[in-house]
């Protein structure tokens, strides 16, 4: 018959417990330390991954100029002086234009949200209020007002209105330009940190990861010039009112925001359209379905042949995660982080061979 024998109680002197007071003291002290600077600084980390974003779509074309002879640093600049001239034309050319088309169609939205909503209650016999949904949206009449006030005033009323945005646009534009300029360094100094036998390690993957993630930006970027451009051209031809904001965001949501985007794209154009000129919802339809067929088999794959591929469903996910961590920037920028990930797991992990009998030939 075997004895149990009681427990050992445990036994804590006042040292060890004076040790885990002030430790557990200096833990929350330590935590609440770091949420006050992560709260006070994160308006500032965001334009840092905002710049490294932009120094990261930089990266190809600035790699471009490296190898014609240029320094590092003017190449970046280059590049930046390129983006602002292309964009200070643009809104030269056109801002008048799209600025004046985009405060008409905040204040046609409302009228064009009753249209739908009262299409909807009639073909499938729902019982949609269209007033609590603009009421839901904020779409109330003076807040549309205000902001169509605010829109029509063109670039000299936005940028009067808004000069943090200024500050922090030059902020984001300055930090990306060191960071592109002083990218070789900033490599090194942070693989010096590191033990020699991982330093080879690091720059590879720092190397793989900013030149297919640049790659993959800059080609989202063009496809979606070309998309907008030709959405734009094509709502100006067919009539679409507010031809230019549309065009452009048919352009943008097509190519930043996988699976939905197109659809998305196209939606919002045949909504305002379907108000005035229900005719010119075919046009748009059957424009935006040959328009991607021809970038699926023609423009999609010359454009993208020297980047990288994500998976659609990688870069959904992305979107959402970045959507509900940062907002509708973090849609955007989800994508090239999630880009950069996928590239280094796909240099770096290790796969196997198929087995015979799961091979596609083999079934």
């Amino acid at each position: 018959m075997t004895s149990h024998e009681p427990p050992t109680p445990i036994r804590l002197d006042h040292t060890s417990v004076r040790r885990l007071l002030v430790s557990a003291v200096i833990a929350i002290v330590v935590l609440q330390v770091l949420e006050s600077l992560f709260s006070a600084t994160a308006s500032f980390l965001f334009m840092l991954l905002l710049a490294w974003i932009i120094s990261i779509a930089m990266e190809p074309p600035v790699r471009a100029l490296e190898r014609r002879g240029l320094r590092r640093g003017l190449a970046a600049g280059l590049v930046l002086l390129g983006v602002f001239v292309a964009v200070a034309g643009f809104l030269s050319a056109f801002g008048s234009l799209f600025f004046g088309q985009l405060a008409q169609a905040v204040q046609d939205l409302p009228r064009v949200i009753d249209s739908v909503v009262r299409w909807t209650n009639t073909t499938f016999h729902a019982t949609l209020d269209p007033q609590s949904i603009t009421q839901q949206l904020s779409l109330t009449p003076d807040k549309v007002a205000s902001v169509a006030s605010s829109v029509a005033g063109g670039v000299l009323g936005i940028v009067s209105g808004v000069v943090g945005f200024i500050f922090e646009t030059l902020t984001i534009l300055v930090f990306a330009f060191y960071l592109s300029a002083e990218s070789t360094r900033v490599r090194r100094t942070i693989a010096s940190w590191l033990p020699p036998a991982r330093q080879r390690v690091f720059v590879s993957v720092w190397d793989i990861a900013v030149a297919k993630t640049g790659g993959f930006v800059v080609s989202r970027v063009v496809l979606a010039a070309l998309s907008a451009l030709a959405h734009t051209v094509a709502f100006w031809v067919i009539g679409v009112p507010f031809w230019m904001p549309l065009g452009l965001f048919a352009g943008v949501t097509s190519q930043f925001i996988p699976t939905f985007g197109t659809y998305i794209g196209i939606v919002v154009p045949v909504a305002f359209s379907a108000v005035s000129q229900p005719l010119d919802c075919l046009w748009i339809i059957a424009f935006a379905t040959v328009y991607q067929q021809v970038e699926n088999y023609v423009i999609g794959p010359r454009v993208s042949r020297a980047t990288m591929d994500l998976h659609p469903a990688f870069a959904l996910a992305a979107v959402f995660v970045g959507a509900a961590v940062l907002g509708p920037i973090g849609a955007l920028i989800g994508i090239p982080i999630a880009a950069a990930v996928i590239a280094v797991i796909d240099t770096y992990g290790r796969r196997y061979e198929l087995l015979p009998e799961l091979h596609p030939d083999a079934e």
